[in-house]
């Protein structure tokens, strides 16, 4: 299974420690094409790549991906971009946030989406695991 893990890079890194947990996960159970994500010296400044580069690559992960799993606690242009352009290519997407932060109404009110609150991490990982196990 490939699997596209979308999380806020330029928006802010303040959950950076969390991805790093997520992408662990969601290793046991497939191909994780954007492990960088949590990668802690990615910094707001993002990649050493052009804005083109990352683009053509993301667009090809997302078209190459079985599932994507968006951690959207921290507000991401490029986040939400993912998520339409999953949604509109049918990929299923999981959102998942921390229920302390201020999570955009047009994302969780979008019906096609399935979303995970969480206020611990090792639930999310919890959530995460009985997902993909069925």
């Amino acid at each position: 299974m490939n699997i596209y893990f979308a999380g806020a890079i330029r928006g802010g890194r303040q959950k950076v420690e969390d991805y790093a947990k997520i992408v662990e996960v969601l290793k046991e159970y497939g191909n994780v094409l954007t492990e960088h994500i949590a990668n802690p010296k990615v910094d707001i400044f993002g990649e050493k790549l052009s804005a083109q580069e990352v683009y053509m690559r993301d667009v090809e992960y997302l078209k190459e991906c079985d599932i994507l799993f968006a951690e959207i606690s921290v507000p991401s242009l490029g986040v939400g971009y993912e998520l339409a352009y999953a949604e509109s290519i049918g990929k299923p997407v999981i959102c998942m946030y921390d229920e302390n932060f201020n999570v955009s109404g047009m994302i969780r009110g979008n019906q096609n989406f399935k979303m995970i609150t969480y206020s611990k991490i090792e639930e999310l990982l919890k959530n995460i695991r009985n997902i993909l196990e069925k």
